[in-house]
């Protein structure tokens, strides 16, 4: 599998910004996996049968992976990428990615741009090359075809389409019968249904200032999901400052500010993932207000003067806090 996450001038960094946590009261099975260059698990009832999803898993993945990952010059979005102007069919799984970038793009006020990857890859992060800043403008969609308006006008699918794979992936245990489930893709998660013991699922969200411990745990109920963007996990510090994979559109250069990570709860993981990315892009003053906009669930964990951290929460993110 290739690895969809941006690797830093320093090397890749640990992708998850939360964890499940699972309970004491009743017997809860782990199965793990890998892919895109980091690892998914499940945790299920002991006598479920989880483990027959292995393989189907990794069968979604791979099939995700060949078309989805920048980082193969075999891929669809590869080749979409190095193709010429005009327009270029895509499979299905990438044009509802695609369709679903660009509906987020608007969505976002253009906080969340898939065309960014060369610009990305300039900053230290991810392999894409072309035009640095085209904006999404450049990309003409309908279903099943991407219409390029010049050669160097790229997709980057890496901040959505980790959600997508999770998705899909909930949709494949659902159809096999599964009714108690948590799944966890590098640190975004779904829960199908409840935890063995009849309460939700439990998630924490990592400390971003590499202290020990968790900064927030969650309950995440039965057909969420959460995802969290920041610096922590993906990023490298150099002349005093923290360069963050995620870009400002709005500036060109990695994020800053005093915000360290954005959780985002939602119904469907592509739109947590995406959503997670925007309201980074965002900002530590413009992320929440466009999240209360958007009538979104966040929760932003940002810089206290003085030290420590400051919580903001929109939407029904105060409801699922624990």
């Amino acid at each position: 599998m290739t690895d969809w996450k941006r690797r830093g001038v320093l090397g890749l960094a640990a992708g998850a910004l939360a964890w499940p946590v699972t309970g004491r009261a009743a017997p809860v099975a782990g199965i793990t996996g890998a892919a895109f260059g980091t690892t998914w698990r499940l945790a299920a009832p002991d006598n479920a049968g989880a483990g027959a999803l292995r393989p189907a898993f990794d069968a979604l993945f791979a099939g995700i992976d060949r078309e989805m990952s920048p980082w193969r010059a075999d891929s669809d979005v590869s080749r979409l990428n190095a193709g010429g102007a005009g327009p270029h069919p895509v499979p299905p799984g990438l044009s509802r990615v695609i369709g679903a970038a660009l509906d987020l793009s608007a969505e976002s006020s253009g906080r969340f741009d898939p065309t960014l990857g060369p610009l990305v890859a300039r900053w230290g992060f991810g392999p894409i090359e072309g035009e640095a800043d085209p904006g999404p403008a450049a990309l003409t969609f309908r279903p099943g075809e991407v219409t390029k308006a010049r050669a160097g006008v790229t997709f980057d699918p890496c901040g959505i389409a980790k959600g997508h794979a999770l998705d899909r992936a909930a949709e494949l245990a659902e159809a096999r019968g599964h009714e108690s489930l948590l799944i966890d893709l590098g640190g975004e998660l779904r829960a199908i249904g409840r935890h063995p013991d009849g309460r939700d699922w439990q998630v924490a969200v990592e400390e971003p200032l590499g202290r020990a411990g968790a900064a927030a745990v969650l309950r995440l109920p039965a057909g969420m999901s959460v995802a969290t963007s920041g610096s922590a996990a993906q990023g490298y510090d150099l002349g005093g400052r923290r360069w963050s994979h995620i870009i400002d559109p709005a500036t060109g250069e990695p994020a800053t500010g005093r915000l360290r990570s954005v959780t985002v709860l939602s119904d469907s993981a592509m739109a947590a993932d995406g959503w997670a990315t925007a309201l980074f892009a965002a900002g530590d003053a413009a992320g929440p207000d466009l999240a209360r906009t958007r009538g979104l669930a966040a929760l932003f964990l940002l810089d206290r003067p003085g030290g420590g951290l400051r919580t903001v929460t929109t939407g029904a993110m105060a409801e699922v806090l624990l």
